[in-house]
């Protein structure tokens, strides 16, 4: 029993230390994926807060795992960890059968699951910890309580300040499609053996009390104005095997509306992207984005400075004289982790990504 009992705390502790950990690296992340649970559910009003859930969420993953591992306190966090995996199940759940989420975040952007695999991977999570709500008075800790406490304290204050860091730094390590060494051009292109959804434009008529539905090349020949319009809408004839480019909605636009995607990522030559979703937090960043610019002086050295914005005509005002382009915002929350964020290009390769905050010191180590 207490070999058995071990086995499933080290799965157990293991498995959450892992996924707290990959998003400990980009809390970021899974505060966008909440967003977009609160969106599905119109709990619209929980967005604002959505950062502070996912930090504490993957806090409190890596600090239960710790206490599961050593034994520490194991009433008190198996149950915890069963009224969180009950909760976890409810959601990997929801997106599985409602198809309205299509990954859950289980394990962040570096190892993506789908709905279906998130959810089986926490029924089997479920049961385990369900064993150890069962048998939890078999179970001793390994440590003096002074230690095991000391153990966990240190956990939380590492696992919270490792996100607080990298909110400014941006994480260490870069799993989406806009990393260090990618060609976001390639990127935009259908991968090799992608099929698309097929779709079918059907139409829905009236005639004689009855409806009738046909195609646009099989319209009826007796077809008149006796046949009442009631709707048209696209009917999926054969299903895609869903691949699909990394990148799908990168563009590019002027203040005035043009679109320049293909004329600024063709451009050879080295040149430097500032990525900002928006001016929300501007007050805090342009003086420090002013020092760079007017110490490295990109421009005067051949090498031009593009803000990216969805907000391009704020940001204008306050960097006049510079190319400001606009972008969607859900664009940039996945090339830009922080606001705003250097990407240093070759052409429409992106060579080097910094925060606003490291880019003064490490633009001369480049």
């Amino acid at each position: 029993m207490k070999k058995m009992l071990l086995l499933v705390r080290w799965i157990v502790g293991l498995l959450f230390i892992f996924s707290g950990l990959i998003k400990v690296n980009d809390p970021i992340g899974l505060s966008y994926k909440m967003q977009e649970f609160f969106e599905v559910w119109n709990m619209h009003f929980l967005n604002d807060y959505a950062l502070f859930f996912s930090i504490a969420m993957n806090s409190f993953e890596v600090l239960a795992g710790v206490a599961i591992i050593i034994g520490w306190r194991i009433k008190l966090f198996s149950w915890l960890l069963l009224l969180l995996i009950v909760f976890f199940t409810f959601l990997t759940g929801y997106a599985h059968y409602s198809g309205k989420i299509k990954t859950c975040g289980c394990f962040g952007d570096c190892l993506p699951l789908t709905a279906a695999q998130s959810f089986y991977k926490d029924l089997f999570l479920l049961v385990l910890i369900v064993l150890l709500v069962g048998f939890q008075k078999h179970i001793k800790s390994a440590l003096s309580n002074a230690w095991a406490f000391t153990l966990v304290a240190l956990t939380l204050v590492l696992s919270t300040g490792a996100q607080l860091y990298v909110l400014k730094h941006l994480p260490w390590v870069d799993c989406l499609p806009y990393k260090v060494g990618n060609n976001i051009l390639q990127k935009m292109e259908m991968p090799a053996g992608a099929t698309l959804d097929s779709m079918q434009i059907v139409f829905e008529y009236q005639k004689d009390g009855k409806t009738i539905e046909f195609d646009q090349e099989n319209f009826p020949e007796n077809f008149d104005d006796s046949y009442i319009f009631i709707s048209r809408k696209d009917k999926l004839v054969k299903k895609g095997n869903g691949l699909k480019p990394a990148i799908v909605d990168f563009s590019l636009k002027t203040l005035d509306g043009f679109d320049t995607t293909q004329a600024v990522l063709s451009k050879k030559g080295k040149y430097v992207f500032i990525l900002a979703k928006d001016a929300s937090n501007i007050a805090q960043w342009k003086k420090k984005v002013h020092d760079v610019l007017n110490n490295y002086r990109f421009s005067e050295n051949g090498i031009p400075v593009i803000f990216v914005s969805a907000e391009g005509a704020k940001i204008k005002a306050e960097f006049p004289g510079h190319i400001v382009l606009n972008c969607d915002a859900t664009v940039l929350k996945t090339a830009a982790r922080v606001n705003p964020t250097f990407m240093y290009m070759d052409g429409a390769t992106i060579l080097k990504k910094w925060s606003y905050e490291d880019v003064y010191d490490q633009y001369s180590k480049y």
